[in-house]
């Protein structure tokens, strides 16, 4: 069952909208604030567990186990390439790790299975930079 859309939840789900990277609640939550809304961080965070359990966004972990979200435009299942400098995504489809997963669950006996798979690197952008720049 969808929440009842407020203003303040209306505000999170438009924010996101206009983001095209990952962002942490408190990273949604201060840019909310900046742009004068006044969300309360519970709301944030209350908003995204329901887009997330919804489908709407995607979660991911980042290496502090934080979780971080973001709207996707594919809503069929995907994955991602993530720039650890600037934070840059790209949505990349699964072609060939799908196939794999089947098969090693299959190879230890298990069923109704799922999976994420994020890739974290440098963008090419943040390749080129000088190092400390």
């Amino acid at each position: 069952m969808r929440p009842r859309m407020t203003r303040q939840r209306a505000a999170v789900s438009d924010l996101l909208e206009r983001t095209d990277d990952f962002r942490s609640a408190q990273q949604l939550h201060e840019s909310l604030r900046e742009a004068g809304d006044s969300v309360g961080l519970a709301t944030v965070y209350r908003t995204l567990q329901a887009l997330a359990e919804a489908g709407e966004v995607d979660v991911l972990r980042a290496d502090d186990g934080e979780a971080l979200y973001r709207r996707c435009e594919s809503v069929k299942h995907h994955h991602h390439l993530v720039c650890r400098e600037c934070g840059t995504t790209v949505e990349i489809s699964g072609d060939g790790v799908e196939a794999w997963a089947e098969e090693m669950a299959a190879r230890h006996g298990f069923t109704a299975i799922e999976h994420t798979l994020d890739l974290f690197g440098l963008c090419a952008q943040c390749s080129r930079r000088p190092a400390g720049a």
